[in-house]
């Protein structure tokens, strides 16, 4: 009982953050986040307190094992632990939650914030977000086991992320199994729906891989550039997207959980996606850093996450006619000399 009340007062922030990825009012913020759902109904003078449920959860979603908690001096017994973190995950991804820390912005301030942001990386104009899927590993289902096979062969589920140029997440999807192409859940998810509606304004552009389809706003690079605009459009559009794959990365190594096998059933692994990409803003909202031993390494994916893409896939499929015209015009637009930027004051709003 003791231990479990003096965690907070006994480690200092770099340990915290070491162990648990969060700093002592990091975490404490998280507690008083979901507070009401973690209290325990009854009043046992042993009952677990919502701090304890959430520093054991944060060390579950640190290195991905449920027994390093075990061996934490928690003072808490595997099935105690085992609820705990389900319990917490629950909490955390309750979307009255997701919604307070993972939203596309709609106001105009915020998305011309965005656009220069972006801008300042590689003069790509128009930028208001990159997009990817990532699979996370997941142990063999019980029940439709053959959708959850990605095309790497191994199960997953397909999320999909959206970044800001400062490594926020914008928008997430964590729902849908391995087998789905990424531009099949870009179809389905309310993102399309923002942007095709116009709740976003004109003028404000995806970028994404060539997994993805080619829209007026979403831009996906030229499988074959001519040399001139298109190779200059090209280069500008890898550099500026490499953000979501370093976001990936941030992710990742913030969150162990998400690298290896998660030992948990899909939907579960759904709920713990999102509760650390909820987590993951919450960091960088505080400017709570990466631990050092987790800073370094590859910018994007590792282990059995590693998945590339069929560019292919998508052409002839859904490459819309509209959308390879809008290109077209953006690329003679703002790539037409030798690589420098011709902006366009129309194009930030």
């Amino acid at each position: 009982m003791t231990d479990r009340r003096n965690i907070l007062q006994t480690l200092n922030d770099h340990e915290l953050i070491k162990r648990y990825r969060l700093d002592h009012d990091g975490i404490m913020f998280v507690v008083e986040l979901i507070r009401d759902a973690l209290t325990s109904p009854t009043q046992r003078s042993n009952a677990i307190t919502p701090e304890m449920k959430v520093i054991t959860t944060l060390r579950y979603l640190a290195t991905g094992k449920m027994q390093q908690c075990s061996s934490d001096d928690l003072c808490l017994s595997q099935p105690s632990i085992s609820r705990v973190i389900t319990q917490t995950i629950e909490a955390l991804s309750q979307s009255h939650i997701v919604k307070q820390f993972i939203s596309f912005p709609l106001d105009v301030r915020t998305l011309q914030a965005h656009k220069r942001a972006f801008m300042d990386i590689a003069g790509f104009p128009g930028v208001d977000g990159v997009i990817d899927g990532t699979h996370i590993c997941i142990i063999t289902p019980s029940e439709n086991e053959d959708v959850f096979v990605n095309r790497k062969r191994f199960h997953s589920i397909n999320t999909q992320l959206v970044f800001s140029a400062d490594y926020k997440i914008l928008d997430i999807v964590a729902k849908w199994p391995g087998s789905t192409h990424d531009a099949r859940i870009l179809s389905e998810s309310g993102l399309k729906q923002l942007f095709e509606g116009h709740y976003v304004p004109v003028n404000c552009h995806l970028l994404g891989d060539s997994g993805y389809p080619c829209k007026p706003w979403l831009l996906t690079p030229y499988l074959r550039p001519d040399p001139g605009p298109q190779l200059n459009y090209n280069r500008a559009h890898k550099k500026t997207r490499s953000v979501v794959e370093r976001g990936i990365g941030q992710l990742k190594r913030r969150f162990h959980v998400l690298h290896g096998e998660v030992r948990l059933s899909p939907a579960k692994v759904c709920k713990v996606i999102t509760a650390c990409a909820v987590l993951h803003n919450i960091c960088k909202v505080r400017q709570i850093p990466e631990p050092l031993e987790s800073s370094h390494g590859n910018s994007d994916e590792g282990d059995c996450n590693e998945y590339d893409e069929d560019i292919q896939f998508t052409q002839g499929r859904d490459m819309s006619q509209s959308g390879l015209r809008h290109r077209a015009q953006f690329t003679n637009l703002h790539f037409s000399r030798d690589g420098v930027e011709v902006a366009a004051a129309g194009w930030f709003i």
